[in-house]
């Protein structure tokens, strides 16, 4: 029911949106409510401090992966024979190094310039929650030049896809939920199903996960970075963060300053924003983006509002029949949102919209889908179970619906179409989470590091713009090098040619643009 900080639009514009009969979930992170469900387990189990920790046993950094051919994923096709996968161990918990260990799958596909190869360069897609081992493959084409040079490698972090992922329901569960639960509750009824919903969500991940779960948190995955840079057999860490993979990116730089390679962060969370202030964050976000869009159709963004608040309000009350589904209030703001992520994608939005004005919400439905990773069949993909484990696991704030409610008259006011559900959120995402969080905010800092690219966009919805000035400064003087794109979307690297080119001329030859590059 999140929307959070994935980098979610790889392919949306290939969507055949009309005529369409199927929908999901926002986010896909609300369970069912039933009579019969557990309460959250309750564990004393916290996940480890980023203090100090023991060295890892040589049975661990002395692993060399056994590279063989790729399986296909669960949903998709197999990567070419280029593409090799394996995998190492982590330990569980990196406080106890030579107690139980949990796999990372990684894959891989060698440099094709061999002679002038400079080593490894790993990725991470956002989410939190992303396969980098689905993805890269995918996504290969738009880094080809940098796999002249570096062997590409992706990797599924801890409780994400091949790396013990975390699973919280089945499809019926989801199904269920995205139908009953509404994400913007209304009275009490309303509320007490919606918190009941979330409770049982983060009870279903502590029956099926309950060993991965209270350590699946972005500070335990920074050091299995640390351990596949090792294994790989790097002596810096070269990494391209992405959405959530750059609070990923920086507090690895926080923890190893001295062992970062060439590291770029693109499409960058706020590291200082608690949970309402990254809830603040995305709602101006959001609806700044759909100003942006309004304005591109000749519409005033005050009046475009508006209506589609009037559509969104009618849909709370009567959702609309798309076959033996509905389209909802929180599906509808799900399609919304996902075309936001690119600019590209706005078409798409004008087309959905104008078809559930006239009472047909398949396309809406379908662009839900999207986001909620729901097949034609009515299956769903865990990526949001992993988002919900890897963010409660990180954040110790726990919101309570009091709170929640009293954000509701400012989040509004920010945005009459995302306000109300993004305060929301900050209740219902880890409302009585079975493992304690880690902290209010991550730690960026990385005094001594080499130079990291920052790159912000104007107009990035889901990761605002003020939050790369926000990590380049917390990264610290001659650290966090600041990239401006003046532009549309979640991400900059591959729409901005000139923003392509600075980052491909640092990882390539280590040029580093001044602080404070603009590119438009």
């Amino acid at each position: 029911m999140s929307i959070r900080v994935r980098m979610t639009v790889l392919a949306v514009t290939g969507l055949l949106v009309a005529g369409c009969t199927s929908g999901g979930n926002e986010g896909a992170t609300t369970a069912a409510p039933s009579a019969t469900t557990a309460p959250p387990a309750t564990t004393d189990a916290k996940p480890s401090e980023p203090a100090a920790v023991p060295p890892l046993p040589a049975a661990l950094t002395g692993q060399r992966p056994d590279w063989k051919r790729c399986e296909a994923p669960e949903s998709g096709q197999r990567p070419g024979p280029e593409w090799r996968c394996a995998t190492v161990k982590v330990p569980l918990d990196h406080a106890k190094p030579e107690g139980a260990t949990t796999p990372v799958a990684l894959i891989r596909k060698e440099a094709t310039d061999k002679g002038g190869r400079i080593g490894s360069l790993l990725f991470n897609f956002g989410g939190p929650g992303a396969s980098g081992v689905d993805i890269l493959p995918q996504a290969a084409t738009e880094y080809a030049k940098l796999g002249e040079r570096y062997d590409l490698v992706g990797f599924d972090p801890r409780g994400v896809g091949g790396s013990a992922g975390v699973v919280c329901r089945d499809d019926a569960e989801q199904a269920a939920a995205e139908a009953s639960v509404d994400l913007t509750p209304d009275t009490a009824a309303e509320e007490a199903a919606y918190l009941k919903d979330n409770t049982a969500f983060g009870a279903g991940c502590a029956r099926r996960s309950a060993t991965v779960l209270p350590h699946t948190t972005t500070t335990a995955t920074a050091r299995d970075l640390d351990l596949v840079r090792q294994v790989l057999g790097d002596d810096k860490l070269h990494y391209f963060g992405m959405s959530y993979g750059t609070q990923l990116g920086g507090t690895y730089a926080h923890l190893f300053p001295s062992r970062v390679g060439r590291l770029v962060l693109d499409a960058v969370v706020d590291p200082t924003a608690d949970t309402a202030g990254h809830a603040r964050h995305q709602t101006i976000g959001f609806q700044r983006a759909l100003d942006n869009y309004l304005k591109s159709t000749g519409e005033d963004p005050k009046a475009g509002t508006r209506r589609i608040a009037r559509l969104l309000k009618k849909l709370d009350r009567e959702p609309l029949a798309v076959g033996d589904r509905r389209l909802t209030e929180g599906l509808a703001l799900t399609g919304i949102a996902v075309t936001l992520y690119g600019q590209s994608n706005w078409p798409l939005l004008t087309q959905a919209l104008a078809e559930a004005e006239r009472g047909r919400g398949g396309a809406l439905l379908e662009l839900a889908d999207y986001y909620n990773d729901r097949d034609a069949k009515g299956h769903y993909a865990t990526q949001s179970h992993s988002q919900r484990a890897i963010s409660c696991a990180d954040s110790s704030e726990r919101p309570t619906a009091a709170e929640a409610k009293a954000l509701i008259p400012e989040f509004r006011g920010l945005s009459p179409v995302f306000g109300a559900f993004l305060a929301w959120d900050t209740a219902g995402w880890c409302a009585n989470w079975p493992v304690q969080g880690e902290r209010s905010t991550p730690e960026a800092s990385a005094p001594g590091a080499a130079p990291i690219l920052v790159v912000g966009t104007t107009g990035d919805p889901a990761t605002p713009y003020e939050g790369a000035e926000k990590m380049a400064k917390e990264l610290g003087d001659g650290v966090g090098i600041l990239v401006t794109n003046k532009g549309e979307g979640h991400g900059a690297y591959g729409t901005s040619p000139c923003v392509t080119k600075k980052v491909d001329a640092y990882f390539l030859k280590g040029t580093v643009p001044a602080y404070g590059t603009t590119c438009s």
